[in-house]
């Protein structure tokens, strides 16, 4: 550890999900040193369930690659602890994450004639963007269809394992219904002996995820290192340039220094690390000099149906594998993708969502009544057999009152407030609707009453933008204000989108590297000419 923290490396990256990994990885390609920066422990291709552990201690939780304690939300005007599925080790929230990995539109990102953006688009738009695309679906691996609803989108990918009967069967009746199902992009590469650990930690380096497409590739150079169960408890910087790390690594203090740093923790840990790294310079938090760090926090709704298309027998096959875009936006209204989730309903999840559905129906306060869903839930499962889920991930949209709140006295505690709009519930009333007039004829039932937020998709609390009045980053994502520290996780994104995130956090931070490599490459070009 000490040959690690006595150096100055040309670039420290905090965190190794998705957007830490892969800048890390570009930067390392590019003959820069880089020192990864991780929370959570170095677990190697320990194969590990979601991050939903039984054992709530912190010491578990980290142990289990889990961010160390429960999230503490203000949700609604109610206090509560919630667990959001949040990682803490190396590859982050990502070495568990389902690797769906899909384009925005173009709309998501600017206006367009027939689609106007919500906030009048990204500082960049969809063509600066798009060969950063392109360059990440190859750095995953990704697999799947072209969207037939997407001429813009990802080119023809190369081939799946074939479709479960099943799927295949419903893909047919979806296209007959009107719809426009596809293979959904996947980041895996599908080596023989695949288990789809989509939702878990992957020990054959299968599934492409911060770990796999980005520090381990970055240590194969031999340019990078990693200094895992490393937490950095400020950022230490004068009026216009971050000087060092303060950092604990097993009870003991150091002090880690670059030429450039690159804060990726995630939507919630990024900003309150920022605001917890107080000084002379910067007494409300590093960049927040407009009160603009950790606001317009945005999440996804996961509204999530299950959908009976006959009943099927036992089956193997590639999992959460239909996705489609006809939802995505209607009628003037900002929806988002839907896709299947790899998994089934039978008795147990049928009777669960009954008695969701019984708890808030009037006939609630007859309690004797509850025990009697248990015989239809076996009537319906023995009648229809396993529901397939399927789940819309429907747009956020920011507001500056929606906010991450750093804990003053526990910086290992993320806390934030957030109200569900009312426009966001309007909106969810009609993607409801419509995702059942999708389905038609198929039997279903939304597995939920409330609103589910996906707490694991964090986003837009340092936002990138041209004004420091109104953002937290420039458009080459580095922090107004300061010369050397820049963002690649979730926080930057000033929209949240319809698909999730991961691809354009990946697509990002790849943009971001190449700007970190043009600045540095005077000193790149020193180093060649002397032989390092």
């Amino acid at each position: 550890m000490d040959d690690l923290s006595s150096r100055e490396w040309d670039a420290i990256v905090i965190g190794t999900g998705v957007g830490g990994g892969v800048i890390g990885r570009s930067l390392a390609e590019a003959g820069l040193s880089v020192l990864f920066v991780e929370k959570g422990p170095d677990l190697g291709d320990a194969a590990l369930d979601a991050l939903n552990i039984a054992d709530r201690t912190p010491e578990a939780r980290l142990a289990n690659g889990a961010w160390p304690r429960l999230l503490e939300a203000e949700l609604d005007g109610k206090w509560c602890e919630l667990d959001g599925m949040i990682g803490a080790g190396v590859g982050g929230t990502s070495a568990f994450y389902a690797a769906t990995l899909e384009r925005p539109e173009r709309h998501d990102l600017e206006s367009t004639a027939t689609h106007p953006h919500p906030t009048g688009g990204w500082p960049i738009g969809y063509d600066a963007f798009k060969p950063w695309f392109e360059l990440a679906e190859k750095t995953f691996h990704i697999n799947g269809e072209v969207d037939p609803l997407a001429p813009e989108g990802a080119a023809i990918l190369p081939p799946l394992p074939p479709l479960p009967a099943s799927d295949a069967a419903l893909i047919a009746d979806l296209r007959r219904a009107g719809m426009h199902p596809y293979r959904t992009h996947m980041a895996a590469r599908f080596v023989p002996g695949c288990d789809n650990c989509f939702g878990r930690r992957c020990p054959r380096r299968c599934k492409m995820d911060g770990r796999s497409a980005g520090v381990l590739p970055a240590l194969e150079t031999g340019r990078a290192a990693l200094l895992d169960r490393c937490t950095v408890t400020r950022i230490e910087a004068d009026a216009g340039t971050v000087t060092g790390l303060t950092c604990q690594r097993d009870g003991q203090a150091l002090t880690l220094r670059a030429k450039r740093y690159v804060l990726a923790g995630g939507g919630l840990a990024s900003p309150t690390l920022m605001r917890r790294s107080t000084s002379e310079y910067w007494p409300e938090g590093l960049g927040n000099r407009h009160d603009l760090v950790g606001r317009n926090l945005m999440f996804h709704l996961s509204e999530i149906i299950a959908i009976w298309a006959g009943k099927t027998a036992g089956e193997s096959g590639a999992s959460r594998s239909i996705s489609m875009r006809d939802l995505y936006f209607v009628e003037g209204q900002r929806f988002g993708t839907v896709q299947s989730m790899g998994l089934t309903a039978g008795f147990g999840e049928i009777l669960y969502t009954m008695n969701k559905h019984f708890a808030h129906s009037p006939l609630r306060k007859l309690r004797p009544l509850r025990h009697g869903l248990r015989l239809p839930a076996w009537l319906a499962a023995k009648a229809m057999g396993h529901a397939k889920l399927f789940v819309g991930v429907l747009e956020d949209l920011p507001y500056a009152h929606n906010r991450v709140l750093p804990d003053p006295e526990d910086g290992d505690r993320l806390r934030f407030h957030y109200d569900i709009s009312d426009e966001l519930q309007q909106r969810r009333a009609a993607f409801r609707k419509a995702m059942r007039q999708a389905f038609r004829p198929h039997r279903a039932m939304f597995t939920s009453i409330a609103p589910e937020l996906n707490f694991a998709h964090p986003c837009g609390t340092l936002r990138f933008g041209d004004d420091p009045r109104s953002s937290v980053l420039d458009r080459d994502c580095k922090v107004h204000g300061l010369d050397n520290l820049y963002v690649t996780d979730s926080s930057f994104m000033p929209t949240s989108n319809g698909v999730n995130p991961s691809l354009t956090i990946a697509a990002n931070a790849l943009r971001v590297g190449d700007r970190i490599v043009a600045a540095m490459q005077p000193r790149l070009a020193a180093a060649q000419s002397l032989g390092y």
